[in-house]
């Protein structure tokens, strides 16, 4: 469930469905595959593998106009459903990482659509802990892509909503807002519960569709009534109308005092373009505080923009320890798809801002850091780990507070295809020491639930306070029996189970094409 649209509206509200039916479990971590195809017919898959430049845009339903990332008009042509399929094989076959472990056996003929063609066409192997080795295999509309991770627009209500449990009961919370959204305006604060959507009961309400409607708006202006529980136990019912979101994906800059010095904090949502240049007045602003150290809160960041990631650890490290040194290598698969040199495979620390939302050029602040502490969990993922695994790949001790990350130490060019955009895994991402096996996580230097009792940035928060503690005293807190809230969340913590529902987008390393 999610007050903000991330995805299209069928995609977020699949994910809603999805959630709300117990189906899959809190949400996130990639793009599961549609209904139609968790079964995948067996069949005699004899149709050749075609170079995907050969058929590519030729679409079914040509797109006329402008394309705005180009100027120039959209290059579709027409074509079929059976083009933008073979298109789709083809793509697979050359750029997949891991193209030789696709059953064989999958035949697009079996498939309604290219989407749901594409949606089998990915590793069946595991990890070592038994999850699926590819969680992440996705799709989005071309359009709403473009506007989220080049703008930061949703269409919502501007509250991050978690599952604490997603099979009734249910329970679901906020887990921040959006400043200046609906939802912040309407003061709703974190740990709020939803307890009627539109006068069904969220816990054990049986009618989904409206309760789909109210989660998922799918159209600015839409109003839904929601009667909510705060942290307080207070409650009160209102009518959230949905509006086009910005997000801002750096909060809560601070600085907290400590016996031995200040320590900074920031609060980092997303690896957006938009995240460049509040990143930049965020380390500013803390380095001219004088902290001695930073705690980091990616618990909610589910990855993005690699260079932006690159740009955050420049920041927090120093330019002896980051000049000339790897931020993360990309391995591709044997056939090199892309015909990249290894140095055009190697993306450094940035010394300067690449001109997302700061000039281009312009060098960045740096704080100078040997440690850094990060607030993580299972919705901490792929650019996200990025910064962890490449700080520790120049010797940069990060202590991680909470639970296991997500495991994502891939990512991927998206590419449009007839107005949708693809995302297949297409390169694993190693540091300057050659690492990148954590397809099942990084753990935890503390084990620390999430604490939806407090703000984000409240020293008193459970892991803030562990990570000062830690800082302090050198070793983590102390743990505490916990109340039946916490019961649930560390269930789903404890399971790897990422709580955000939130588009697959959010939960990437993200290039541009080379």
């Amino acid at each position: 469930m999610q007050f903000v649209v991330r995805r299209g509206a069928a995609l977020a509200l699949f994910a809603v469905l999805a959630a709300l039916a117990a189906c899959g479990g809190g949400g996130g971590g990639g793009g599961g595959a549609p209904l139609a195809a968790l079964s995948a017919p067996v069949a005699s898959a004899d149709e050749p593998i075609v170079a995907s430049s050969s058929v590519a845009g030729q679409c079914a339903a040509p797109r006329t106009g402008i394309d705005p990332d180009t100027g120039a008009a959209f290059p579709d042509q027409r074509g079929t459903l059976a083009t933008e399929k073979s298109w789709v094989r083809g793509w697979i076959d050359e750029t997949y990482l891991w193209f030789d472990e696709v059953p064989a056996t999958l035949a697009a003929s079996d498939y309604a659509t290219p989407t749901a063609y594409f949606s089998v066409l990915k590793t069946p192997r595991l990890t070592a802990a038994g999850r699926a080795k590819d969680r992440f295999h996705f799709t989005q509309d071309t359009a709403a892509y473009r506007a989220l991770s080049q703008n930061g627009v949703d269409v919502g209500y501007g509250a991050e909503l978690a599952f604490l449990s997603a099979s009734p009961p249910r329970d679901l919370r906020v887990a921040y807002t959006e400043p200046g959204s609906p939802a912040a305006q309407a003061a709703i604060v974190r740990g709020t519960r939803l307890v009627e959507i539109d006068g069904v009961d969220v816990a054990s309400g049986t009618d989904t569709a409206t309760l789909n409607a109210g989660l998922a708006p799918a159209r600015e202006g839409e109003a839904h009534s929601f009667r909510l529980r705060a942290p307080d136990g207070s409650e009160r019912t209102l009518t959230l109308t949905a509006a086009r979101i910005s997000r801002q994906p750096v909060q809560n800059v601070s600085t907290i005092a400590t016996a031995s010095g200040p320590v900074g904090y920031l609060l980092f949502n997303d690896h957006l373009a938009t995240a460049e240049a509040p990143l930049v007045a965020a380390v500013n602003q803390l380095k001219s505080a004088g902290i001695a150290d930073l705690v980091i809160d990616m618990r909610y960041n589910g990855g993005g923009l690699l260079d932006i990631a690159s740009e955050l650890a420049s920041m927090v490290s120093s330019s002896a320890a980051t000049t000339g040194a790897v931020f993360e290598r990309l391995q591709f698969n044997s056939k090199n798809p892309f015909r990249l040199a290894p140095a055009q495979a190697t993306l450094p620390f940035h010394a300067s801002s690449r001109g997302f939302s700061v000039p281009a050029g312009q060098v960045l602040p740096r704080l100078g850091l040997s440690r850094v502490t990060v607030l993580a969990g299972p919705d901490t993922c792929s650019a996200s780990e990025s910064v962890v695994n490449g700080l520790r790949g120049i010797g940069v001790t990060v202590n991680l507070i909470g639970g296991s990350t997500c495991g994502k130490p891939y990512g991927f060019f998206p590419q449009d295809n007839c107005g949708t955009t693809y995302f297949a895994i297409q390169f694993q991402g190693v540091n300057q020491q050659g690492f990148g096996d954590y397809s099942d996580g990084f753990a935890p230097t503390c084990v620390v639930p999430d604490d939806f009792g407090h703000a984000l940035g409240d020293p008193a928060e459970a892991r803030l306070g562990a990570a000062l503690a830690l800082r302090s005293g050198g070793a983590c807190p102390a743990a505490v029996a916990p109340n039946k809230d916490e019961m649930a969340l560390r269930k789903s913590e404890a399971a790897g189970q990422p709580y955000l529902v939130r588009a697959p987008a959010r939960e990437s390393r993200l290039l541009a094409r080379p």
